[in-house]
């Protein structure tokens, strides 16, 4: 009688635990590695300061505060080689495995945190030695205290023209826009004209920079003899050019937006009676409106900017005051207290249209 010899399987080798045994140390060699370069530029900054005046004391400040904020970047360094640490002890007793892993991943998080800090600080760091480069004419050329406070008021004072153009433009770009969105979505083959010439109109005005239609507008226009055009001012001629230039970017998004409802709106809309128009006036628009304001603040952004390049007609924004400053000066700081300005006004609406998108992804996703 024979017998049947069973042979059980050996058990298999626990996985080998992968461990940040070489990321936690170079997290901690970069760590400090940038402390150096951050303490060395801020022992520089503080000998480079003047002797005396409010501006130096503003520079030793920056120096000692940079100088030691920089050292945070050694508390995630030390924390992945601790966590390394008990992810290897507990990777060794027995049930533990589940431990070691959540420790191990824990220390390379913290590793990439010091690594991600140690390059900002480096970065920093670099910055400061450019504005600190060749004797401070970085700094002095485009952040010299007196030159930015002899300038600012002036400045300001003609940044509300940069402001009046532009609100005054968004206006005329929301209304011109949408005619020239409808135009292009006439139906039928009586709207077919209407749809060539919306068509050529934003395809030409999409297609010509900005300062060309602003210069053409500006200086063609008095030649031109145009009657009730000609007499314009130049704040009111770079409304009119960024107004054609704009009004064909809103157009496109105006259209993006009608064109995103569902055609059973309209098909619902007409079967009650309502015509083409009222369709649109009571039914679509209303909603496409809502759904591309996000994009419409980012085009008003960009108009915004763009009123800096009315100073090729001569009109007194800020930007040509600041240039009248720099070039009786042979400083920079008033144009940065231009491109400080633009900064202020700008990145809140930036903030505000991207929390705008982020809303309406939400939206579409409950």
């Amino acid at each position: 009688m024979s017998t049947v010899t069973l042979k059980t399987a050996a058990p298999a080798a626990p996985a080998r635990l992968p461990l940040p045994a070489v990321l936690a140390p170079a997290s901690l060699v970069v760590a400090a590695l940038s402390c150096v370069f951050a303490a060395w530029t801020a022992a520089t900054l503080w000998q480079a300061a003047p002797d005396q005046g409010a501006w130096s004391w503003v520079l030793r400040a920056v120096a000692v505060l940079g100088g030691l904020a920089s050292f945070a970047v050694l508390k995630p360094s030390s924390e992945a080689l601790r966590r390394t640490g008990r992810a290897r002890a507990a990777a060794q007793r027995p049930g533990q495995i589940a431990e070691a892993r959540a420790e191990a991943a824990d220390a390379r998080e913290a590793a990439w945190v010091a690594i991600g800090g140690s390059l900002a600080v480096v970065a920093l760091t670099l910055l400061t030695v450019f504005l600190l480069a060749n004797d401070h004419a970085v700094q002095s050329t485009f952040f010299s205290p007196a030159a930015i406070s002899s300038s600012f008021w002036n400045v300001t004072q003609a940044f509300g023209t940069n402001v009046f153009i532009a609100v005054a433009a968004e206006i005329l770009v929301l209304v011109w826009g949408l005619g020239l969105a409808v135009a292009k979505l006439a139906p039928g083959r009586a709207g077919r004209p209407l749809r060539w010439l919306a068509t050529a109109y934003i395809d030409i005005f999409r297609a010509v920079p900005s300062i060309v239609i602003i210069y053409l507008i500006g200086f063609g226009l008095p030649l031109a003899q145009i009657p009730g055009l000609s007499s314009l001012t130049p704040t009111w001629a770079a409304i009119l050019a960024l107004t054609l230039t704009y009004g064909a970017y809103v157009a496109e998004v105006y259209r993006s937006g009608i064109d995103s409802i569902h055609w059973s709106q309209t098909a619902a809309a007409r079967s009650l009676g309502l015509s083409h128009g009222r369709t649109l006036r009571h039914v679509v628009v209303p909603q496409a409106v809502r759904r591309v304001t996000p994009p419409l603040l980012n085009d008003f952004i960009g108009l915004q900017k763009d009123t800096a390049l009315v100073t090729v007609i001569g009109t007194i924004d800020a930007f040509n005051q600041a240039k009248i400053y720099a070039s009786n000066e042979f400083n920079l700081s008033s144009v940065t207290v231009v491109a400080a300005l633009f900064v202020v006004i700008t990145i809140p609406q930036t903030r505000f249209a991207d929390r705008l998108l982020a809303r309406s992804g939400a939206g579409k996703d409950s």
